[in-house]
């Protein structure tokens, strides 16, 4: 979804190209109590809310060994995001950043990621806490988390402002 909303000042936008370059397959749906976009967390350390990630049953055995970890790195597609801002002004920042340097939803391609505990398996159900998008949301895909290489507590950061 793009929105036809105009930016606003200081923003960028730019005309898609009409045919997209990869084709994905969801693989399942990421229910959680957040009906809309706004509803949702700004990141994921602020959701303690917990969802329920439903995998589709043709990918069933793919879950296998999942419960062996207390961590997972979900991958989702942000279907209601708008994909034509390449530099964004956001109303915690006093600039406007590029989206690349942004963890925004508002990007080109709207992959949303986030690192949740896994709480329970069922079947082809995980229960998780700590996710940020709207119910409904699109599965890309599961990971799991490794403190070992994943994590980098030492990471420099842009500052906020």
């Amino acid at each position: 979804m793009s929105s036809t909303k105009a930016p606003r000042p200081g923003e960028v936008s730019i005309n898609l190209p009409s045919r997209p370059d990869a084709a994905l397959h969801f693989i399942g749906r990421i229910r959680t109590p957040f009906a809309s976009v706004e509803e949702c967390p700004k990141n994921t350390r602020e959701a303690d809310a917990v969802a329920t990630v439903e995998i589709d049953p043709a990918f069933a055995v793919g879950l296998e060994g999942v419960e062996l970890f207390s961590h997972l790195v979900l991958l989702y597609w942000l279907d209601d995001a708008r994909r034509d801002l390449i530099r964004q002004v956001p109303s915690h920042l006093a600039v406007p950043r590029g989206v690349f340097a942004l963890r925004s939803p508002i990007r080109p391609n709207p992959i949303g990621f986030a690192v949740v505990e896994l709480l329970a398996v069922a079947g082809t159900m995980l229960r998780v806490r700590n996710i940020d998008c709207r119910d409904g949301t699109p599965l890309v895909d599961v990971k799991p988390y490794f403190p070992s290489t994943d994590s980098f507590p030492d990471a420099r950061v842009a500052p906020r402002g």
